[in-house]
C-alpha cells in the first residue's frame, strides 16, 4: 500500500490548486503544512497527516518550538528528506520571528522576553544558560549561550558573564536558561545563581532585569515572581 499524495484528494480539496487560485492566505494551517509534507502514509492522505501533526504539537505555536528529535518521533516523518525540509522551514520561521522581536525595543516587557527566549532555547535537549545583553533603551545587542549542562554556581562563572557584558558595552542583562525536563519552576540553585550574578554585574553598573526559564510550551519570569 503506497503513501497517499495530493493526487488522492478531490480536486477542490487540493491545497496547491487552492493556493494558486486564491493565494496562501486562503489556506488553513493544515493545508499549508500539507504542502510541505507532500505525501501522507499508507491509508492516510497528506491532509490527515498534517492535522494529526498539528494536534500532536498543540497547534502551530507548539510545532514552531519542535526540535529535530521531536520530529523524529512522529510517525510519517521518519524519512530524512521530509523531516529535514520541515525542520528547515520551522527554523526559518523561528529566525523571522526572532528578527522582528530584536528590532523592537520591547525587551523590558517580560512577555516579549519570554517569547524570544522560548524560540531560542525551549527545544534544546540539554540545559543551556544564556544572557541577553541590552543597551540603555533595553534593545537587544546580542544573545549569547555561555554555559551548558546542569546549572550551579560552580558551572556558571560570574567572571565570564561580566566579561561578555563589558565586551558588548551592555547597560542591562537578562539571564535565561531552559529546563528540558519540562518544569519551569525555579530551583534554589536558580535563585542563588541569579543573586550571585546580580551582585557581580552591579559592580560594573549593569542591571539584571530578569531571569527567564523556559521549557517546551512553558516559560517563567523570575521578575514577575518577585524573585529579582
Amino acid at each position: 500500500m503506497t503513501a497517499m499524495s495530493f493526487n488522492d484528494l478531490p480536486l477542490q480539496a487540493r491545497p496547491r490548486e487552492k493556493l494558486m487560485a486564491q493565494g496562501p492566505g486562503a489556506l488553513a494551517d493544515a493545508e499549508l503544512l500539507a504542502l510541505l509534507l507532500r505525501t501522507g502514509l499508507p491509508g492516510k492522505n497528506v491532509l490527515q497527516l498534517a492535522h494529526e501533526l498539528l494536534e500532536g504539537f498543540g497547534g502551530l505555536n507548539g510545532l514552531l518550538h519542535a526540535g529535530l528529535e521531536d520530529l523524529k518521533r512522529i510517525k510519517g516523518l521518519g524519512g530524512s528528506a521530509k523531516r529535514s525540509n520541515l525542520a528547515a522551514v520551522l527554523e526559518l520561521a523561528r529566525r523571522a520571528v526572532a528578527q522582528r522581536l530584536r528590532e523592537r525595543a520591547l525587551f523590558e516587557s517580560p512577555e516579549a522576553v519570554k517569547h524570544y527566549v522560548q524560540l531560542q532555547l525551549a527545544s534544546r535537549p540539554h540545559e543551556v544558560f544564556a544572557a541577553l545583553f541590552l543597551d540603555a533603551q533595553h534593545r537587544l545587542i546580542a544573545l549569547e549561550e555561555l554555559f551548558r549542562g546542569t546549572l550551579t554556581q560552580t558551572s556558571v562563572y560570574p567572571r565570564e558573564v561580566v566579561s561578555r557584558a563589558l565586551h558588548h558595552h551592555a547597560a542591562a542583562v537578562i539571564l535565561a536558561h531552559n529546563h528540558p525536563s519540562g518544569c519551569v519552576e525555579p530551583s534554589r540553585a536558580d535563585e542563588s545563581l541569579t543573586q550571585t550574578l546580580r551582585a557581580a554585574l552591579a559592580l560594573i553598573d549593569v542591571r539584571v532585569l530578569d531571569h527567564v526559564i523556559v521549557a517546551p510550551g512553558q516559560s517563567l519570569s523570575m521578575a514577575e515572581r518577585g524573585l529579582i
